[in-house]
């Protein structure tokens, strides 16, 4: 049973069987570097997959490899063992051009001693007609089935795509959990509180519903109920700076609590007062805001500074300076060791979560627009003055709303912040991040014309 909320699918393989490629064939995108030279994915690239309402995380690993003459085959050779080790699933690859290799014979010893699924994949196939002739090798691995794809031409990827989601958890498999629940995932580096604030809300609420655990890596999540309201408190592993994850699973750690984001409505930033603001703490919360979500800082361990008000101003002088662009997440200070400021969090998630999840009718937004427009005249662009003609919500979550203009590449930025501003005055929206995007009218006619 894959028990945490996305299973990690790893792509293995000797060096320069295709893996890159048909990583980026099922991410859609380029991020992983293709080429010839063998080992050229020295670390691991991952991305966050959606097929057919299933999602997983793709993980490419560098070549398993016995290249005495490369320095780097013992690193490459970690991470791939680390890919094996922590995957839910393996899609194993192999060269359909070059045959059976020793060097996969290799990686099948690896794969025999953990029990997980293994897809054995043989590349390079580009078209029904050459399967009979490639595949003959690969019968002797004596496997339950040969997957057959052209990662670079596409053969055989929607029947391979398929076969995994049928092992795939459905997105929301694994436990019930009731409409409204406010999500929240607590993110920090290690060691800031993460655990011992969830243990002390716990503890003093005592009022849990159930616990969904992984292993110790992954994230739990913790379903309670509290004035009426249900929360589900998501527990993740520390994230550390880059050049401190030496431990050959940490980067795991790093994925397993960056694919909280996804699933939370708050991200709970948690920040030492010890310490003050770090360039990894502002870095997290930069995550918070690549995904969307919504933020309330928490300052642990405030029990250390109570007595000191020259170090307490000092401490939010520095997160103001430090993460200016998240000015409208609450901040609370809060121990989690006396319990000192934590029965502000529920009420606080209460009111972030209201406005995160906002609906509003286009006739007041348009009111809205016409009213910033009649107090601060939108710039002139390529000697025109840029029209803005009305404008709609497109989603909640955070609340995003469409702007429709004679020239989206003529609203400058200091614009932009102007009219988000007036969004946030206007929609009572101070507490959550919000989104106004720009669009053409012209082009949006044109697309509508058959």
């Amino acid at each position: 049973m894959i028990n945490h909320a996305s299973a990690i699918v790893a792509l293995v393989g000797r060096p320069n069987v295709g893996k890159s490629t048909l990583f980026n064939r099922i991410t859609r995108s380029r991020k992983a570097i293709v080429d010839r030279t063998p080992g050229v994915t020295r670390d691991r690239q991952y991305d966050r997959v959606t097929w057919k309402e299933h999602r997983f995380i793709l993980v490419d690993t560098g070549g398993i490899d016995d290249n005495t003459e490369d320095a780097m085959v013992d690193n490459i050779r970690t991470q791939a063992l680390a890919a094996i080790d922590e995957a839910d699933i393996i899609l194993f690859l192999m060269d359909g051009k070059d045959g059976l290799m020793p060097a996969d014979h290799e990686v099948i010893k690896l794969l025999r001693r953990v029990q997980k699924k293994v897809f054995f994949v043989v590349n390079k196939i580009d078209g029904p007609e050459l399967e009979d002739e490639r595949l003959v090798p690969f019968y002797e691995l004596g496997v339950d089935k040969l997957w057959s794809v052209s990662a670079e031409h596409s053969y055989g990827f929607v029947t391979l795509m398929d076969g995994l989601c049928e092992i795939l958890p459905d997105e929301a498999a694994g436990y019930d959990i009731p409409d409204n629940t406010i999500r929240l995932a607590f993110l920090g580096r290690p060691n800031v509180g993460k655990s011992s604030m969830i243990n002390r809300i716990l503890g003093e609420e005592r009022m849990v519903v159930s616990e969904i655990s992984g292993t110790t890596r992954d994230s739990v999540d913790t379903l309670l109920s509290h004035n009426d309201r249900n929360y589900l408190l998501i527990d993740t592993a520390g994230i550390r700076r880059k050049g401190k994850t030496t431990e050959k699973l940490e980067k795991f750690s790093i994925i397993k609590a960056l694919d909280a984001l996804y699933r939370c409505d708050i991200a709970v930033v948690l920040l030492d007062a010890s310490e003050g603001i770090t360039e990894q703490d502002a870095r997290i919360i930069g995550y918070t805001q690549d995904h969307g979500r919504a933020l309330i800082l928490l300052v642990n361990k405030w029990d250390l500074v109570k007595d000191d008000k020259k170090r307490q101003e000092q401490i939010m002088a520095e997160i103001a300076r430090a993460v200016p662009f998240v000015g409208f997440a609450p901040l609370l200070n809060v121990s989690a060791i006396t319990g000192y400021g934590f029965k502000r969090l529920f009420p606080t998630a209460g009111s972030v979560y209201r406005q995160f999840r906002a609906d509003f009718p286009t006739a007041a937004l348009n009111r809205l627009l016409r009213d910033a427009t009649d107090k601060h005249s939108p710039p002139i662009y390529k000697n025109k003055r840029l029209k803005l003609y009305y404008t709609s919500q497109i989603n909640t979550a955070p609340p995003t709303f469409v702007i429709m203009t004679n020239s989206y590449k003529g609203v400058h930025f200091s614009y932009k912040r102007y009219l988000v501003n007036r969004y946030r005055e206007g929609l009572d929206l101070d507490r959550v991040p919000i989104r106004l995007i720009f669009k053409d009218k012209k082009e949006q006619r044109s697309r509508r014309t058959p």
